[in-house]
């Protein structure tokens, strides 16, 4: 978390930071991924058999993406959708290849082959390295339907989903983990949109049957926003059987300083979510149902995060495939996002940024198929943030002016603070690295701070004497905030440098500034 303090204009900020003020662990969950049959997702992005240009494994994976996935060290993978999953029936996409029906996905206006289904996600998940989310259909779908998926991936007993597993080649069960209880089903555009009463009925049954069925999963309830009356009823109704709650947001702006303070609401979302979720839990404090091999959590549902993103609709729209040209102001933006996160942490046991590759993605093969990746602006804030703002978050005092200009939301200039510093720390105790992340939201002026290290520097050292740091900086300087890399020339990315550390540092303008530095001698 930050704490704030609001100073004139003119007046020298500062950011103060303390290894005495451990605030929680971050999750690693928080820097999960996201596959949905949508555009070009699942077909030239992970999975592209037939290229003839690019490197392709014995499972017609990219191995270019596996290596990119493998570097962000992507701990969980959201799959199949998403909107998709409103009308997919997980058994079109087992069995040979050759008897998989072609359907209509209504989604996203598309035909899906079904080349890629189940086993295939579990075999990328496999060969990344990474854990499986499965998002179950309450649009179409019935709950047979989950049973199944759920006895074909999880079940060793001798039946018959079991056994079709066996059949397809998998001996061992895959043990999901992860299971949502739907996707968007508040949303008009859903098929089989519902209302919450009608939701939070449906949920909770559904919940008891899988949690009969396998004890051991962990279900995520579908809400909204975090801070809808979706989001207080269906919690109020689900709170004993689920292990979070889910909830969406994407921001944008054309404007830049609305693009970059756009992700404060979903820090707003985050603290009233976890209110929400509280309050169900008091009102409900001993659990409405329980087995003998399952009892209702001790604690409230924390948030999976699991749909987020910097996001135009009108310059990438879904049905057309959502490729978007992001720039320098999204990547700063997304950099935003995941100080959020990191502040936020507490809260937070799984994130997923929509999508990893193609459609939104901070990755993008190319659309002829050729060799190599195009790394988009927010790949850059992703890799600093997955490598090195892990372990526990620490609480930083920031004294700052602010941005005192129009917002998207609007509320959001009603109800948080928007210091032209966007700041977040990580303490790493494995490595015994502390990590600062800041973003100048400022795009005309650099911001010189007094900058308080010296209780996270070794014993006996001070911030006037030789204390390395390294700097990386994503942005700044003569880069204009519209700057792409889209085309595959890389214009944007990590400049890597070192200070000496003292007792003042210039974070330059439209910038991403992570400094990194040893609290060991």
């Amino acid at each position: 978390m930050t704490t704030f303090t609001q100073i004139p204009d003119g007046e020298a900020p500062s950011i103060d930071v303390s290894l005495k003020r451990i605030v929680s662990d971050i999750n690693p969950m928080m820097y999960g991924g996201f596959l949905e049959h949508m555009g070009r997702c699942i077909y030239g992005g992970v999975y592209d058999p037939d290229n003839k240009h690019s490197a392709i494994d014995e499972n017609g994976f990219r191995t270019d993406v596996i290596d990119a996935f493998k570097e962000l060290q992507i701990p969980v993978i959201r799959y199949p959708g998403g909107n998709f999953v409103a009308t997919y029936h997980w058994e079109d996409g087992v069995g040979p290849r050759g008897q998989r029906p072609r359907r209509w996905d209504p989604a996203w206006k598309a035909e899906e082959s079904n080349e890629f289904g189940t086993d295939e996600f579990m075999k990328f998940c496999e060969v990344v390295g990474t854990e499986p989310y499965l998002a179950l259909n309450m649009g179409t779908g019935t709950l047979d339907e989950a049973l199944n998926w759920l006895e074909y991936c999880n079940s060793d007993r001798n039946t018959y989903y079991a056994n079709l597993r066996r059949k397809n080649g998998r001996e061992k069960p895959y043990n999901v983990k992860y299971w949502a209880l739907g996707n968007e089903t508040w949303g008009p555009w859903q098929v089989e949109e519902d209302t919450k009463e009608n939701y939070a009925k449906r949920a909770k049954q559904w919940a008891k049957a899988l949690k009969l069925a396998d004890p051991r999963i962990e279900l995520i309830l579908c809400g909204k926003n975090g801070h809808d009356d979706w989001d207080r009823y269906v919690l109020q109704e689900c709170v004993d059987l689920v292990d979070m709650h889910s909830i969406h947001l994407y921001t944008y702006s054309h404007d830049f300083k609305e693009n970059v303070t756009a992700p404060l609401s979903a820090e707003r979302a985050i603290q009233i979510t976890a209110s929400l979720s509280e309050l169900a839990l008091i009102n409900n404090p001993t659990g409405g149902w329980r087995s003998n091999d399952y009892s209702p959590p001790a604690s409230p549902p924390k948030i999976c995060f699991d749909e987020w993103n910097v996001y135009d609709d009108q310059q990438a729209p879904g049905d057309q495939g959502g490729e978007q040209a992001y720039n320098l102001s999204d990547a700063l933006g997304v950099a935003v996002w995941l100080n959020v996160f990191i502040r936020q942490s507490k809260h937070i046991a799984m994130a997923n940024i929509a999508q990893s590759v193609n459609v939104l993605g901070p990755l993008s093969t190319r659309k002829d198929g050729g060799p190599g990746l195009i790394r988009q602006t927010l790949w850059w804030p992703l890799l600093l943030f997955s490598k090195y703002m892990r372990g526990k978050t620490l609480n930083v005092h920031l004294r700052a002016s602010t941005y005192n200009g129009s917002t998207f939301p609007s509320w959001i200039r009603k109800t948080t603070p928007t210091p032209w510093l966007d700041v977040s720390c990580a303490y790493d105790e494995v490595s015994g690295f502390v990590n600062l992340a800041v973003v100048n939201i400022d795009d005309t002026q650099d911001i010189t701070v007094d900058l308080g290290l010296q209780e996270t520097l070794p014993a006996g050292l001070t911030t006037d004497k030789q204390q390395e740091v390294q700097v990386f900086t994503v942005g700044g300087g003569e880069i204009d905030v519209k700057t792409t890399n889209f085309d595959g020339v890389e214009r944007v990315g990590v400049v890597e440098s070192t200070w000496i550390a003292g007792p003042k540092y210039t974070f330059p303008k439209h910038s991403l500034t992570l400094l990194r530095w040893s609290v060991k001698a």
